[in-house]
């Protein structure tokens, strides 16, 4: 059994200047630059040769999940203005049956100028094709540092379609500027497929469909899951170890083909994007942890159960776990929440590399990239920073492989 580790969050710091911040995107995807880390050597490439780098017949995990349009802005009858930014469903509570309500849904939102918005609707016109709509929200409780929030409007058209169109993108807080016309695209990667995110798995940016074939070609082989990227992603680490924050929760779903897949595949895994490794990782702890469950439908991997549980299962055994399960319940997928954090210390059971950007510092996102390079994390970071690498969402990619 590990204890909960007590690392100093300083300790994963560096200094980052603005100029070193990618405020757009370049204008060709796969045209930014690839540092790639193999068991400790760096070279410097661009992306579109990652499908060079990439070992024949290795599997990428994509995290196919869509960024939708969480930022909805209302008027009062004084004139002031309400942000009501769109966090995740409440009821219903999952995502798929949300997006497709025609009439009614609660989300779980975070409420900008909340103090002037204390009872009454907000009313706001939206075109969905030819059909004007109209939009109430009405704020229902309070949810933590959230509010629940009941959207009503009269025309038979899906949530989705309200949200795509009344809505704005909700590009990353450290770019300080508003999201323009052109995010709406650059903020998405190619194989967004499944409505949920709030922020994008911005490892995936740097794909495209002429690198897609190219990999192909060499037998790599991709699979896809999904994790719906929340606000907490953002959150900063306040505690002085890491012991002391708590993680963020975000929702998982994966299909009985993509656990089949990865029971068959016999090469490499790599992961694209924290968030895939996040989800990876995560479904191995749901499998180790089935045998010991009472309830047959465990549904959230905790933040440090990776570090309390005491018996070792092979992958093999957790997936063919998840496959029994998803037998009992006569299910072709499952999903399931998670807060793992996953820092120095960690031992990694499904993958065995991962494309990501970089990340900020005393972020979870670097912490995580420690636990995977070790100390060689700063000597990455440094070489970045030397030979100006564009830093965060829209900026450089990494390719770490072991």
């Amino acid at each position: 059994m590990t204890a909960i580790p007590h690392i100093p969050v300083a300790e994963f710091t560096y200094e980052l200047p603005d100029e070193k911040i990618a405020l757009f995107p370049l204008s060709e995807r796969d045209q930014s630059r690839l540092l790639v880390w193999n068991k400790g050597e760096i070279t410097e490439n661009i992306f579109s040769d990652i499908t060079e780098i990439i070992p024949e017949r290795s599997m990428l995990v994509f995290n196919n999940t869509r960024v939708i349009h969480a930022r909805l802005f209302f008027r009062r009858e004084t004139g002031s203005r309400i942000e009501i930014f769109c966090l995740e469903p409440h009821s219903p509570s999952d995502y798929q049956l949300s997006f497709q309500n025609t009439g009614t849904v609660e989300w779980k939102c975070l409420v900008g100028n909340a103090k002037k918005w204390k009872q009454g609707i907000l009313e706001k016109k939206v075109m969905v094709g030819e059909e004007i709509v109209n939009l109430k929200a009405r704020m229902i409780e309070r949810s933590g540092n959230a509010f629940v929030i009941r959207f009503c409007w009269d025309q038979p058209v899906h949530f989705s379609q309200i949200i795509e169109n009344a809505g704005n993108i909700a590009i990353p807080p450290y770019l300080n500027r508003e999201a323009e016309a052109s995010d709406n695209q650059r903020y998405q990667t190619m194989y967004a497929k499944v409505d949920g995110s709030v922020a994008a798995p911005t490892a995936g940016l740097h794909f495209t469909d002429a690198v897609m074939a190219r990999l192909a070609k060499r037998k790599v082989k991709s699979a896809e899951l999904t994790l719906h990227v929340g606000a907490g992603t953002f959150q900063p680490v306040k505690s002085e170890t890491i012991a002391g924050h708590e993680m963020h929760t975000e929702t998982v779903v994966v299909a009985r083909s993509f656990i089949h897949d990865l029971l068959n595949h016999k090469g490499k895994v790599i992961a694209v994007g924290t968030t895939s490794v996040r989800s990876l990782e995560s479904m191995y702890w749901l499998g180790a942890k089935l045998p010991q469950m009472s309830d047959v439908e465990p549904q959230h991997v905790y933040q440090w159960e990776p570090y309390h549980l005491t018996s070792e299962v092979s992958t093999y055994e957790s997936l063919m776990n998840l496959l029994h399960w998803m037998d009992q319940i006569q299910a072709d997928q499952i999903s399931f929440s998670t807060s793992i954090i996953i820092v120095p210390g960690y031992r990694f059971r499904i993958i065995d590399g991962m494309v990501t950007n970089f990340h900020q510092p005393q972020s979870t996102l670097l912490l995580l990239v420690g636990a995977f390079l070790g100390n060689d994390w700063r000597k990455v970071y440094e070489y970045a920073l030397r030979n100006d690498f564009r830093f965060l969402s829209y900026g450089d990619s990494n390719l770490y492989l072991r």
